[in-house]
């Protein structure tokens, strides 16, 4: 019994040693992985190392294999494989459907009359895809039609190309105009200028180095479903009809047709008339007889379309945030091609699926974003951003309350060239993402080192067009915004040449521009998502505002107008903006993790995301109320040099001189400084 007992007792000591080792060695561990777990140094690196050329090859080849204009089956295969891509990865996805008025063609004809009796009809096709599945050149949304005159060369459609025409003894009314791209309009602007001096029908061509390539493209004004304005155009809810005037001022009055350079060229060498201007011959790199027209050729034009009804699909991943789920950072890319989209939007799509495929990456090593990352693949966007419009007019709210940002590529990779376009709180986290880049055109350098040497210091363009689906973004519902491509004006753009082979022969051979635009991009998302602070300076904003005051000040002198009113708005933002970078800077150094240190991090964060909406004006831009920005945003102008301040520039380019005229300009410059005033007091700690 003895002997028994004193087994027993060394048994429980044994166990209780054998115990404290084992608690011992676990809290030793738990704190070894406590301070050796990967950081977010760690994952930022692991995102560079994973990149790889040929993933983003292959998810170009095979996104191209087919023409994909939007509304059509194979654009609904395009959005099945993304989602499908988006699923192997085990990340929640989802789509949204919204059914929207879209534009086809059914028949198209132009056909010259020469004056000995000859006749031509010029070919609309492109060479070599008559049987491929590629749409017939057309513009979307032009009404259908036919038009019988004399051809007029209209230069660019601009006011000041008609003033030349007049001066000229050229009278454009009855005529069938010949309107090259380019001056700084959309294709929109060119139709209806022409529409308002009388002319029947407008035939546009784009010069390049692939004469036989057309430029597809919409026509329509605005953006988004026609059917369902300010609101999301989801199946059966409310439409429009179509002969409603808010539909109906949405389209233009007169017919109009791309068609190629070697087929213009057919033209403008057949024109008479007086001569050319000297500026427009000099710029021109198609053939001409130097002559302006009308006639003596006459042109027989007809084109037949259709309007109708089609599904789109926004295709998204949702990365949920583990300690900010309300707080979103969206990466978006349109999906749906004129053509097969190898440029555009394609490049960019196969960089927005390899961010998916290196998110999922660390996430598997064991990587959680602080707040949400959404990625988004809209449909329909070469409609008139159709897809991302509907989309942000469904969400406004949420959008408008939660939303950190919207990353936006397109065309990601159109040749050489770094070319960036932001809202300024973006400039100097964007010039620090780039110093972490290899530069893919040279051995050794940065990104950064290579942007800086070619534009002579940094040159960060802004983002007042309406050319791609940061648009409703931005424009509309305030949302801090980034647009990112490499290399600008391709050659094939919107033509049947926007292919795999082009890409690989031209655009970017060995995909290292696809693999530095994918960097920026998901390094820029990373951090937006992961930093506790967000890396927002307003103070680039401020200065920016000063800057274009003193391009306004310049332009106004002389006249009854005072932009004092902008003027102090601006300086009370750079006030504040200073107070907001020392209360940032101050609270980065600040490790205590406690619940007060964590909500004053998230008052300053949403203080930094909200300052945007401040420049939103409920009434909108006069004549443009949709677009709701009053520093950037389309001018009712296109002509307008002024890329800033649209509300500003359209009263300046409406006005004569007179005191009405300066009423309204002063007007607008009050506007644009409670604008300013806004963004600087949700800036501000206090009321």
């Amino acid at each position: 019994m003895l002997h028994l007992c004193s087994n027993l007792h060394f048994s429980i000591k044994t166990w209780s040693f054998l115990s404290m080792l084992f608690i011992l060695a676990f809290f030793t561990t738990l704190n070894y992985y406590q301070h050796s777990r990967p950081t977010s140094l760690f994952y930022f690196n692991s995102f560079i190392t994973s990149a790889t050329n040929y993933t983003l090859a292959t998810y170009l080849r095979h996104l191209t294999l087919h023409p994909h204009l939007a509304g059509t089956a194979p654009s609904l295969h395009t959005a099945l494989y993304v989602k499908s891509h988006f699923q192997s990865l085990n990340l929640q996805t989802h789509v949204a459907n919204y059914s929207v008025l879209l534009s086809y063609p059914l028949f198209s004809s132009v056909i010259i009359h020469f004056p000995n009796g000859s006749v031509l009809s010029l070919g609309l096709v492109e060479p070599g895809f008559s049987s491929s599945g590629v749409v017939k050149p057309y513009h979307a949304y032009s009404p259908s039609g036919s038009a019988y005159g004399e051809p007029c060369f209209l230069n660019y459609g601009r006011e000041k190309d008609y003033i030349a025409l007049g001066a000229s003894g050229v009278k454009v009314k009855g005529c069938v105009g010949i309107v090259r791209r380019g001056g700084g309009l959309s294709r929109n602007e060119m139709v209806e200028k022409a529409a308002a001096r009388g002319v029947k029908a407008v035939l546009m061509f784009t010069e390049g180095e692939f004469e036989n390539g057309v430029e597809r493209g919409t026509v329509m004004n605005g953006l988004g479903d026609p059917l369902s304005p300010g609101w999301g155009g989801v199946e059966n809810g409310e439409k429009l009809r179509m002969d409603d005037p808010l539909v109906m001022q949405r389209f233009p009055s007169i017919h109009s047709l791309p068609i190629s350079m070697k087929s213009a060229e057919i033209i403008l060498k057949s024109l008479e008339g007086p001569e050319m201007p000297y500026e427009w011959r000099k710029s021109m790199r198609c053939s001409t007889s130097g002559r302006l027209g009308p006639g003596p050729i006459m042109i027989n034009f007809t084109y037949q379309g259709e309007k109708k009804m089609a599904t789109v699909h926004n295709v998204f991943a949702v990365i949920r945030g583990s300690q900010e789920p309300d707080r979103f950072v969206l990466l978006g890319n349109h999906r749906d091609a004129w053509t097969y989209g190898a440029v555009d939007p394609n490049s960019g799509t196969a960089a927005l699926l390899d961010i998916a495929r290196r998110y999922a990456l660390l996430m598997r090593l064991g990587w959680n974003p602080r707040r949400t990352i959404i990625l988004c693949s809209w449909d329909a966007e070469e409609f008139g951003m159709i897809g991302s419009t509907e989309w942000v007019e469904q969400n406004l709210i949420n959008l408008g309350s939660k939303s950190v940002a919207y990353l936006n590529v397109d065309c990601a990779v159109q040749g050489p060239g770094f070319f960036p376009s932001t809202t300024p709180q973006f400039d100097n986290l964007l010039t620090e993402i780039t110093k972490k880049i290899n530069d893919p055109d040279s051995e050794g350098k940065t990104l950064y080192e290579r942007w800086t040497a070619a534009d002579r210091g940094i040159k960060i363009q802004r983002l007042s067009g309406v050319d791609s689906d940061f648009a409703p973004f931005l424009h509309h519902a305030g949302v801090p915004s980034v647009d990112l491509y490499y290399g600008r004006d391709f050659p094939v753009y919107h033509t049947a040449f926007d292919s795999y082979n082009w890409m690989v022969n031209f655009g970017d051979p060995f995909f290292q521009r696809h693999v530095a635009v994918t960097g920026v991009w998901g390094l820029l998302a990373l951090r937006l998502a992961d930093d506790p602070i967000l890396p927002f300076n307003y103070l680039p904003y401020a200065a920016e505002l000063q800057d274009y005051t003193r391009i306004l000040s310049k332009l106004l002198e002389g006249r009854n107008i005072s932009l004092h009113p902008i003027t102090a708005a601006t300086q009370e933002l750079a006030a504040t903006a200073k107070e907001t970078l020392d209360e940032a800077k101050k609270l980065k150094v600040d490790k205590v993790t406690d619940e007060r240190t964590a909500l004053k991090r998230r008052i300053l964060n949403d203080r930094l995301m909200f300052a945007e909406r401040g420049f939103l004006d409920a009434e909108g831009l006069q004549g443009r109320p949709w677009f709701k920005h009053m520093v950037y945003g389309p001018r009712n102008d296109g002509e307008s040099e002024l890329y800033f301040f649209p509300g500003i520039a359209n009263a300046i380019s409406k006005s004569s001189g007179g005191e009405e005229q300066n009423a309204a300009i002063q007007h607008e410059i009050w506007r644009g400084a409670r604008a300013i005033q806004r963004a600087a007091h949700a800036l501000k700690e206090k009321l």
